[in-house]
C-alpha cells in the first residue's frame, strides 16, 4: 500500500520540482505493472474562464525511452486525442533517435491491487473522423455500445463482433466528449477480446 501511494504521489510531480495535480484513471485490474527506461509525460486539466484546456509537459521526454503519457482523466478526447496524435507522430518520424523496442502507455491506478498500471498504445493509428465503412463499434459518454447503430449489451460486444465482422475491419470508435478515465477503462475491456479483424486504427468523434 505504501508502495502503491508513493506512487501516485510520484506522478503529481513534475521533474522541476514543482507540484501538479493530475487525478490518472482507475480501473480494477493491471495490464502492464513495470514499465523501466522511461520518459513521463504529462497533460494536465486546466480551466480558463469557460474553458477547459489540455496542458502538455514533455520536457523530459527522450525518443529512444519508453514513453509513458499521465493524463488526468477529467480531460475529454477531444482534448486529448490531438495531442496525443502530436506525439505520436513526431516519435514515429524521429528516424535520427528511433528506438524500435520502445513503447507508449498509458498510465493509471489499479484501485484492486493498489498499484500503478500501464496500458500500451504503440500500435495504435488516431483519427479524429468516423470511419467510412466496416463494422463499427462506438463507444459513447453514457455507457451504450452501438455496433453499426444497434445497441449492444457489453458482455454480449465479443460474440455479436465474431458473429457479424465477417471479413471487415472492425473499428473502436470513441465519443469525443467521453472523459480520458471512462476511455482507459474501454480500453482494458476490450483488450481482452481477440478478433483478427479488429483494426489498429481508432476513431473519436
Amino acid at each position: 500500500m505504501i508502495k502503491y501511494l508513493f506512487g501516485i504521489v510520484l506522478l503529481l510531480c513534475i521533474s522541476c520540482g514543482n507540484k501538479e495535480d493530475i487525478l490518472l484513471p482507475k480501473a480494477d485490474r493491471t495490464v502492464v505493472k513495470d514499465v523501466v527506461d522511461l520518459s513521463p509525460i504529462y497533460i494536465f486539466f486546466r480551466i480558463k474562464g469557460k474553458d477547459t484546456l489540455a496542458e502538455v509537459n514533455r520536457k523530459n521526454s527522450i525518443g529512444t525511452t519508453n514513453w509513458v503519457l499521465n493524463i488526468d482523466k477529467r480531460l475529454p478526447l477531444r482534448l486529448v486525442i490531438p495531442e496525443v496524435m502530436k506525439m505520436q507522430e513526431k516519435k514515429r518520424g524521429d528516424s535520427a533517435h528511433k528506438n524500435e523496442t520502445a513503447e507508449n502507455y498509458y498510465s493509471y491506478a489499479d484501485s484492486i491491487g493498489k498499484n500503478l498500471a500501464f496500458i500500451p498504445f504503440t500500435k495504435v493509428y488516431y483519427k479524429m473522423e468516423k470511419p467510412k465503412n466496416g463494422v463499427i463499434v462506438f463507444f459513447d459518454k453514457n455507457n451504450k455500445i452501438l455496433v453499426n447503430s444497434k445497441e449492444i449489451a457489453k458482455n454480449d460486444l465479443e460474440n455479436h463482433i465474431k458473429n457479424n465482422s465477417s471479413n471487415n475491419d472492425v473499428y473502436y470508435c470513441f465519443d469525443k466528449n467521453m472523459n480520458f478515465g471512462t476511455y482507459v477503462n474501454l480500453k482494458i475491456f476490450v483488450k481482452s477480446i481477440e478478433w483478427k479483424f479488429i483494426s489498429n486504427h481508432e476513431f473519436a468523434y
